[in-house]
């Protein structure tokens, strides 16, 4: 049915746009033009207003908005076509043009033509750029740039509007999803939930680092906090930072202990406050994810490779920036050298786990260098000269950890990045739903009584 009323609805859009030509190959005493062209504008309005009803069941405005956004451009696809295919056809009968007034009517028509169907385009294209998360700015410039290239804009458009329909489909079907399961909690974990970021980050009000995740969690129950802790720092200095806010949750909360989640180096943090600040005993679980537990191979050769100087300029000016943007006391160099192979052996040899905190880990791990995002694309190549297989960042042998250890892979030929884990570009691709993975993670601690 929804089919019908596109065409249908080009039909018109095309009929109006062709309203001179129309209307000259057939006379105002054959046709009460008086009344049709003023019921086609009100229908122009409408169609332009609200595109598609079928939309009006979407779960959300902005799922709507990329709909209508679709529906316009599909019906600008269309009456465009139709609307051309008429314009030939008309110049070539009224060819050779013996009297002025046909010339112009042509002229006049094309002109009008042409702002009818922008009208129907820029409507359109303006409401899918608004409100599309999965077009990111790749595509946006792409149809930006690609804009005024024959046959180029057509293919370009064509797959802005598979990426904006196929995200209204999985974003309806999400929010359903969570609606259908709301009275059931299944997020509601004994302890809070504490997310803990990796290096070189901060926690934000305005960029939160674990993407589109906590909003999830929360609307199937969960209780979140955050590290709040420095961008960079040494392993001991940031796990200071973290038992001073774990203690800080469970003393303002009375919660007792926490569920953390920890990404990253935030994991080898969180490991090093629970064996040797005493945090264990206000911790229930630890779930590292992408941690690099036996360190970077690559991390060793670039120290040895870069000389000193070049090393303390890029130093001096990340400290030097994450000063001015809140960060206490950021050491780049001492989270770096934290991270290599050699450090993580003798810490792991000076530590021990407690055992009475359930330990689990997770890592992923790109299939192709391509697979991911830059800059993740360029350095999974170079990191698996050292690491072997990564997930851009950290070697598959570093992940396991704890109790259970799962390593996840997508379908197809992506993988799944070490950003992709945190949802760093807000991205749906398939094989790997992020959200849900951390919706069944919180939940099975849930069952765990965690």
């Amino acid at each position: 049915m929804k089919y019908v009323q596109r065409v249908v609805e080009a039909v018109l859009v095309s009929v109006l746009a062709n309203i001179f030509l129309i209307g000259y190959r057939i006379p105002a005493d054959h046709m009460p033009w008086y009344f049709i062209v003023p019921c086609l504008l009100v229908l122009f309005a409408v169609i332009n207003l609200i595109p598609s009803y079928a939309s009006r069941r979407l779960q959300s405005a902005r799922l709507r908005n990329n709909a209508d956004g679709c529906e316009l451009l599909e019906i600008f696809l269309i009456s465009t076509v139709v609307s051309v295919v008429y314009n030939i056809h008309c110049w070539i009968t009224f060819y050779p043009f013996d009297a002025p007034w046909v010339w112009t009517t042509c002229i006049a028509s094309a002109l009008f033509c042409i702002l009818i169907e922008a009208a129907v385009f820029w409507n359109g294209m303006i409401r899918i750029y608004l409100s599309s998360v999965q077009l990111g700015m790749k595509w946006r410039i792409t149809g930006a740039l690609c804009g005024m290239i024959p046959v180029v804009n057509l293919v370009v458009l064509g797959i802005m509007l598979r990426i904006v329909r196929k995200e209204v489909r999985e974003e309806n079907a999400k929010i359903m999803l969570d609606q259908a399961r709301a009275d059931q909690q299944i997020c509601r974990t004994k302890y809070p939930v504490l997310l803990v970021h990796g290096v070189f980050f901060r926690d934000s009000r305005h960029f939160n680092y674990w993407g589109r995740i906590p909003r999830e969690l929360e609307k199937n129950g969960a209780v979140l906090y955050y590290g709040n802790h420095g961008s960079a720092s040494s392993v001991k200095d940031s796990a200071g930072e973290l038992d001073a806010r774990i203690r800080q949750i469970v003393r303002e909360t009375g919660c007792g202990k926490v569920n953390i989640i920890a990404h990253s180096k935030g994991g080898l943090d969180c490991r090093y406050a629970l064996a040797k600040l005493g945090t264990d005993q206000y911790t229930a679980s630890l779930t590292t994810i992408n941690t690099p537990h036996r360190g970077c191979k690559f991390a060793d050769y670039l120290l040895t490779k870069i000389p000193e100087k070049q090393q303390q300029m890029l130093a001096c000016t990340y400290n030097n920036t994450l000063r001015r943007l809140g960060d206490a006391s950021p050491d780049f160099m001492a989270a770096v050298r934290d991270l290599t192979e050699e450090a993580c052996r003798k810490r792991n040899e000076e530590i021990k786990d407690s055992g009475e905190v359930y330990g689990q880990s997770v890592g992923s791990k790109l299939k192709t260098p391509s697979g991911g995002r830059f800059p993740l694309n360029f350095s999974c190549r170079f990191v698996k000269n050292f690491d072997g297989g990564n997930d851009g960042l950290v070697g598959e042998e570093s992940f396991a950890w704890g109790e259970n250890y799962q390593l996840l892979q997508a379908k197809g030929k992506r993988g799944i990045s070490h950003g992709d884990m945190i949802d760093l570009n807000r991205e749906n691709f398939d094989g790997f739903d992020v959200r849900e993975f951390y919706v069944r993670l919180v939940s099975d601690l849930r069952q765990r009584g965690l």
